[in-house]
């Protein structure tokens, strides 16, 4: 292009350099109408979640219904699906926090994921999500990952857990003509505007409730899944028990499927009736026998249709039953509770001894108290059968070192209980202040057995990823580390680590890291 004379003023001259250099960031920066459109896909999908969550509710308000009409039946299914909801609502507020910390990230304290202002902010989703100091990407595709073979364990239709496996899919993305496969999170956060990551992570809550629906759906169709139908009447014999030890009962009683109770069937057995169908007799030798009869039911015409049966019950010498009322192994350290019985002997009749160990009885029950462990301990079991002492049983029991206790901080609880809080989940911080320090125990329902805590560290993070460690020699927290608590801000996080316990056994353990989340 030729060149002029003509001179531009300063004042012109920073106009068009002005120019030049908005054109260059509209060039960069991602189109309004781009952002709009996300914007709008994001409240289709709130209004999506809704819709999906009362759907999810009227299925499980079916379960509950039928729960409460049929417990023996119903309750099974329901506790499944209030599991499956637990679940659920845990894996989606995670995904809503992970939304509102973005959210915050871009627009300051105040932030609202429903209503971005820098909705082009490209640096904000990958500040939060791909911080090689918190993982918080990698750690939601590790959620996403559990959830989704949870809810995959309990759908049993092939099509649909192949739906799941897409809609919850975590693999690694390979964009065109780039070599390295990217992780997912890096995949979905690297280089994105707000809006569009809050708008996936909002489509990511809806495949959750896609896939809690999915799975209430399928233990909805179990419920009656193990119903017998019937379209013909038939006899049956039901025993009390069919091993009977010699010289005590048998009995059985003899009924007819679907049977009309305004027109009591006679039964038969051995050309003998049985009066209200049940059968009774004391055998006094050891061994198999059969027996059969038949059910005559009156019609209304006067006739009678015939229902023949077959049967057989056994008879088995004296012997005695075993078992830990807590688990199949025994631990030790601690009182191991044990039942010890023999069918047809009184308990004033029955004696027990142990090797590897003590064993004491504490009223109707038995405590075993095991030595070494590794080494089986050996019950032997001694009974009073007609006035003559015999060996009715010997069985062996692995010998087991505690398992390591769950470290937890008490809180007081609604009506004077204790809650013990164990991480994982926002607390106030008002709470922790007012707890007096850390607590570990076994609390799994099999095992309930409480441990001393001897020192454990705080690992306090701050925004700049720097980390700062206060100890504490004890189970109560240290004035430093309250007054570290005290200066943390909503959604701070500690984690107490190298936490010491002793138990029962005496045996030192370091525990497993509890994650604090101030609220």
């Amino acid at each position: 292009m030729g060149q002029t004379n003509t001179r531009l003023s300063p004042r012109q001259k920073m106009i068009n350099l002005m120019y030049i250099v908005l054109t260059a960031m509209l060039a960069l920066n991602v189109s309004s109408d781009v952002l709009d459109g996300f914007t709008q896909v994001h409240d289709g999908l709130t209004r999506t979640n809704e819709t999906v969550s009362e759907r999810n509710d009227a299925v499980y308000a079916q379960l509950e219904a039928f729960a409460m009409q049929n417990p023996e039946k119903g309750g099974s299914w329901l506790d499944k699906a209030s599991e499956v909801r637990l679940e659920s609502q845990r894996v989606f507020l995670v995904i809503d926090s992970l939304k509102t910390e973005i959210a915050r990230k871009a627009d300051g304290e105040n932030g609202d994921p429903d209503n971005v202002i820098n909705r082009d902010d490209l640096e904000s989703a990958a500040v939060v999500m791909l911080n090689p100091t918190t993982h918080k990407g990698a750690a939601l595709r590790g959620e996403i990952d559990g959830f989704r073979k949870y809810i995959q364990s309990i759908v049993t239709d092939s099509v649909k857990r192949v739906n799941i496996d897409k809609a919850l899919s975590t693999e690694p993305f390979k964009r065109p003509g780039v070599l390295m496969a990217q992780t997912w999170e890096e995949a979905k956060f690297d280089n994105q505007p707000v809006v569009a990551a809050i708008t996936l992570l909002t489509k990511l809550q809806n495949d959750v409730r896609y896939a809690e629906g999915e799975a209430l759906t399928t233990l909805l169709s179990q419920v009656d899944a193990g119903d017998v139908r019937v379209n013909s009447m038939s006899a049956f014999v039901i025993p009390q028990s069919r091993m009977v030890m010699r010289g005590s009962r048998y009995g059985a009683d003899i009924v007819l499927a679907a049977v009309d109770t305004t027109a009591r069937p006679a039964v038969f057995v051995n050309g003998r009736e049985i009066p209200n169908g049940h059968f009774e007799l004391t055998p006094m030798q050891s061994g198999s026998f059969d027996y059969s009869g038949y059910i005559d039911v009156p019609h209304g015409d006067g006739t009678t249709s015939r229902h023949p049966f077959t049967s057989s019950y056994t008879v088995i010498e004296p012997t005695a039953t075993v078992s830990a009322t807590m688990m199949n192994v025994l631990y030790a350290g601690i009182n191991n509770p044990i039942s010890i019985s023999v069918p047809g002997v009184p308990a004033s009749s029955v004696s027990a001894s142990m090797a590897n160990g003590t064993l004491t009885r504490e009223g109707d029950h038995w405590v075993a108290h095991p030595g070494k462990i590794g080494t089986d301990a050996v019950i032997t079991v001694t009974a009073s059968i007609d006035g003559r002492q015999q060996t009715v049983n010997t069985t062996s029991f692995r010998v087991r070192k505690l398992p390591d206790p769950v470290a937890f901080i008490s809180l007081p609880g609604s009506n004077g209980s204790t809650e013990r809080y164990k991480g994982g989940k926002p607390i106030a911080k008002a709470s922790l202040l007012n707890a007096k320090g850390l607590d570990a125990a076994i609390d799994d329902d099999i095992l309930n057995i409480d441990f001393r805590v001897k020192s454990f560290e705080m690992v306090f993070i701050d925004s700049n990823g720097d980390a700062a460690v206060r100890a504490s020699e004890g189970s109560q927290f240290s004035q430093q580390q309250k007054d570290r608590i005290r200066s943390m801000t909503r959604k701070g996080r500690f984690y107490i680590s190298r936490i010491k316990a002793t138990g029962p056994d005496g045996i030192e353990r370091t525990l497993n890291p509890v994650e604090v989340i101030v609220q």
